[in-house]
């Protein structure tokens, strides 16, 4: 599907994703679909109320395949987090507890180091419909919340996942305005060029008679140079525009004698009509 590519190297690690009862299949497989995203593959689920493995799942996950087929489950949370050294609980509800409240990219930058240390940690994700409890939350080292309208703050698990797991992603980068691929590097062009395509326009343009009436040819010509130059043309672009032109000349340089310029009716002006010039 659009997006992928096999041939390119996949990220796989960070911390686990455990989601607490989740419900739907879909869900599921759309959280995984996340997850894969932004290179995270290791997916725990407690006690997943419609079994596992679970076909919606594997179809909503969008071959995220390798998240899915890598899912553990087990019985209860405590079980879930046993391995783990270091666990985020995420909520959108006041929590008043003595636990550390930390924002998305706090969080994912503190997973990063425990991740570069050596260290095992997790996010914990609550229900669909009413996420952690506080004793769930109370099994987890700090919380994590996303700053979100305080007058609906409630996220799908999916997006709740795929929030946090772009910050994991930006994390790791270098530079947070480096991007995964760039546009092909092209040559300014020179006012030459420019000027060269300006008049191979005008040239194919006069022989087929659109400068109509004579007399406004000036003007259709300031107006026509002055829509091509509002910006600036690569070299490669000009080549596009050259390619354009020529190829009108597959078709008459000169009006056919049976055809010529509609006239305007006796109640206009009385000149006769030409192409529109844009004034």
């Amino acid at each position: 599907m659009s997006g992928t590519n096999s041939e390119r190297e996949l990220i796989a690690e960070g911390p686990a994703i455990i989601l607490v009862e989740p419900q739907l299949g879909e869900n599921i497989g759309m959280v995984a679909r996340a997850m894969a995203n932004f290179g995270l593959v290791e997916l725990r689920l407690v006690n997943p109320r419609d079994g596992w493995p679970n076909e919606k799942a594997r179809s909503a996950a969008s071959k995220a395949d390798h998240v899915i087929d890598g899912t553990k489950v087990y019985d209860t949370l405590e079980e879930a987090i046993s391995d783990l050294n270091f666990v985020y609980a995420t909520t959108a509800r006041e929590r008043y507890g003595f636990k550390p409240v930390r924002s998305p990219v706090f969080a994912a930058a503190t997973l990063r180091e425990k991740f570069k240390a050596g260290e095992k940690t997790g996010i914990l994700f609550g229900r669909e419909r009413w996420g952690l409890n506080n004793e769930e939350v109370a099994l987890a080292d700090e919380i994590v919340t996303f700053p979100v309208n305080p007058a609906f703050a409630s996220l799908n698990i999916a997006q709740a996942v795929l929030l946090m797991s772009y910050d994991w992603m930006k994390s790791g980068m270098d530079d947070l305005e480096e991007t995964r691929f760039q546009p092909i590097e092209q040559n300014p062009s020179t006012k030459e060029q420019v000027l060269g395509m300006f008049e191979h326009i005008e040239e194919a343009l006069d022989a087929r008679g659109y400068f109509h009436p004579p007399e406004k040819k000036p003007k259709m010509i300031d107006n026509l140079r002055a829509v091509l130059s509002r910006r600036a043309f690569s070299e490669q672009e000009i080549s596009v525009f050259r390619g354009v032109i020529r190829s009108l000349d597959r078709f008459p340089r000169k009006w056919p004698e049976k055809i010529v310029p509609r006239q305007k009716k006796a109640s206009d002006s009385g000149e006769t009509e030409g192409n529109d010039s844009g004034e």
